[in-house]
């Protein structure tokens, strides 16, 4: 059925809706470091609520902007300062996360917002400067508009999901968020290295591979609070599990005396 209908149509068919699951695919992938980035921004904030608001609209402005990168992304990418921009940008994240005070373990955090919007600016801006790379890559894979513009909106929705895992995430693993950032590292040092010298960057596939494998890293060690959770957790099922069975007697119900 479905395949009668993408041969039925002169704008689809079965190549194009597999070239769309390529680029949702690829806009998944590439997104990983971007939604802990902005997991880690939105953290910033005092409460859930705010933080919350502040993905939601930091990502409606992100998306229109994405838009207006993919509408004009053949004149953009003539433009090597435009790239030169986002990696500035990217690799300035990078810096402030790691330059901030470190905690008692060691590990450090995301900058700090006293107001919602503070924070908004700082999410569409960070999308903007990754959808440079990934815009890039949709734009060679496929010159058809709708396609792109249909694969970056369907992305930047899971992006809203990703994001809101990772906020949870962020307070469960310890080096999550160091690796995160690292992940932004390399996606600013990417769009450096183009600048610089385009024969010299790296395939998708070795940043796709790092990505990965700083995410293992990320998720290797959980934090003590999280740790006893789980343990106090664990015993109280056990304890559950070997609970007695404990028989209730019944006392039997006495014989009615009948009436003479």
């Amino acid at each position: 059925m479905l395949e009668q209908f993408l041969d039925g149509s002169p704008n689809l068919g079965v190549d194009t809706f597999l070239l769309l699951l390529v680029l949702v695919a690829l806009e998944a992938v590439l997104s990983a470091d971007n939604a802990i980035a902005l997991a880690s921004i939105s953290k910033g904030l005092e409460n859930e609520k705010l933080q919350q608001q502040a993905l939601n609209l930091g990502l409606i402005i992100a998306f229109v902007l994405r838009i207006a990168l993919i509408l004009t992304a053949t004149w953009v990418i003539k433009y090597w300062q435009f790239e030169l921009l986002g990696a500035l940008y990217l690799l300035w994240l990078v810096f402030q996360h790691f330059a901030s005070d470190a905690d008692s373990d060691g590990e450090h955090h995301g900058p700090r917002f006293s107001s919602l919007w503070k924070a908004i600016p700082v999410i569409a801006l960070t999308d903007l400067a990754f959808s440079l790379d990934s815009v890039t890559t949709a734009i060679a894979i496929s010159n058809e508009i709708w396609l792109v513009v249909t694969g970056a909106t369907i992305g930047i929705i899971a992006l809203r999901f990703m994001a809101e895992l990772f906020i949870r995430w962020l307070d469960e693993f310890v080096h999550l968020e160091d690796a995160g950032y690292i992940t932004v590292g390399f996606v600013g040092m990417r769009l450096l290295v183009r600048v610089i010298n385009e024969n010299l960057v790296p395939p998708q596939w070795l940043l796709i591979s790092s990505i990965a494998l700083m995410f293992v890293w990320g998720f290797s060690k959980r934090t003590p609070e999280h740790i006893e959770i789980v343990e106090s957790l664990t015993e109280s099922a056990e304890v559950a599990v070997n609970l007695p069975d404990v028989e209730v007697a019944v006392p039997e119900s006495q014989p009615q005396k009948s009436e003479i």
